[in-house]
């Protein structure tokens, strides 16, 4: 699907030429208000649905455990994206970067990073009282041997950088980190952040070419439960940024081994896309998503493994996952709100009318969260997981957007001495 939507905007594009800027914001951030005007520009329709969606969670304990940090080391962030996603020459890269860009605010890319940061923080605090919003970190690329592999490497966002944001606006940020464990460096950098209060690790397996089940990862994973740090991390098929023959290490069952050793594990998107190898059978291809309901539905995972709904409102993964998870309410203390941003932002994944299509939401429904995505996408994705129903009128928990205990931060000098011995 996504080769699909990329092809077509690949064709517009060099039909209506590369600097066509209508073109970017139709397939990216198609938004037309600003974020400051949505109170004063809702329906009265609108702010009543706003409301119901507020009704039972508190602003304070609101919580976004799955926010993006992109940028091109403008102003020295020491962000990074991978070259081919600046160049005209890779027009299906670039086209994909401009849209992304695009989702995210970005009208200038000599100014990217700092207006990366305006919009965001524009979006977040227009929610009044929002709560937090973690923001990720993301490492580079490692080969087997720990050797940093740039042609893999789609972008790369510096513990520093989050770490700096989240000190300059607490109020609105908590920094998630980003380690390879491939690296030579992989558990002094691991412990470094986790004495700064780092709680989650953020991995993408099947970007970073990360195999879970490595036994070489034994030590990362105990130093992980040590300082009770949790891994966020991607599991199915990744279509957000290149992987190809890396796809198998998204599988959730490879995850074991980090469970099976008591490290927290956090399993973004719920693996509602693509298939994987049944690793505890006969290898056959099964549905990723299947395979994550499987160790979520094993008791010896209990308070260890979670699930992130994260982009489940994508037209591209619905609608069986996300109408089972809305099913499976013995499942909702388990699960936690991530929007993804700023995938939210991005027209061409984000489908109202799919959600009408399969029966999650009604038209009326529609028409008021287009009304919020106009002047702020990111209280749109809360918006529409907050109003979605199964068929059956089962809805998401309150508790699943609020701050899980398992997962909150901490402050620095609450992260474990590790000279002090293992009792």
């Amino acid at each position: 699907m996504r080769r699909k939507w990329l092809a077509g905007a690949l064709v517009i594009g060099i039909v209506s030429l590369p600097m066509n800027e209508a073109l970017f914001k139709r397939l990216g951030g198609a938004y037309r208000g600003d974020p400051e005007t949505l109170r004063d520009s809702l329906s009265a329709p609108a702010q009543q649905l706003l409301a119901q969606v507020f009704a039972d969670v508190t602003h304070a304990e609101l919580r976004d455990y799955h926010v993006h940090l992109v940028g091109l080391g403008v102003g020295g962030t020491g962000a990074q994206v991978n070259p081919k996603m600046l160049n005209w020459f890779r027009p299906v890269h670039r086209i994909k970067a401009r849209v992304y860009l695009s989702g995210a605010g970005v009208t200038d890319e000599r100014a990217a990073d700092q207006q990366y940061v305006e919009r965001l923080v524009r979006l977040v605090r227009a929610m009044d009282k929002p709560g937090l919003f973690h923001l990720l970190a993301f490492d580079h690329h490692y080969n087997a041997d720990g050797s940093v592999n740039r042609e893999k490497s789609e972008f790369y966002t510096p513990n520093e950088y989050v770490f700096a944001l989240a000190r300059k606006y607490p109020e609105l940020f908590r920094p998630v980190a980003s380690v390879h464990p491939y690296r030579d460096d992989a558990l002094s950098e691991l412990e470094k952040w986790a004495r700064q209060g780092a709680r989650l690790v953020k991995w993408l397996p099947n970007a970073h070419g990360i195999d879970a089940s490595d036994p070489r990862l034994d030590p990362y994973y105990d130093l992980l439960k040590r300082y009770d740090m949790a891994l966020l991390t991607h599991v199915g098929e990744e279509q957000a940024v290149e992987a190809k023959e890396d796809q198998a290490l998204g599988n959730p069952l490879r995850f074991r081994r980090a469970l099976d050793r008591g490290v927290k594990v956090v399993m973004a998107h719920a693996a509602s896309l693509g298939q994987s190898r049944d690793l505890d059978g006969d290898g056959s291809l099964t549905d990723n998503f299947d395979l994550f309901l499987r160790l979520m539905d094993e008791p010896q995972y209990e308070g260890l493994l979670f699930g992130e709904i994260s982009a489940m409102t994508q037209f591209n993964r619905l609608p069986r996952p996300l109408i089972e998870l809305l099913r499976r309410e013995d499942l909702h203390h388990r699960l936690v709100n991530g929007s993804d941003y700023p995938l939210p932002a991005l027209n061409v994944v984000i489908w109202t009318r799919a959600l009408v299509r399969h029966g999650l939401i009604t038209k009326q429904q529609r028409k008021l969260l287009n009304e919020i995505y106009d002047h702020n996408p990111l209280l749109f994705d809360y918006a529409v997981k907050r109003t979605l129903r199964a068929p059956g009128g089962q809805r998401f928990a309150a508790r699943v957007f609020q701050a899980h205990p398992a997962l909150e931060a901490r402050m620095p000098s609450q992260a474990r001495d590790d000279r002090r011995p293992e009792t």
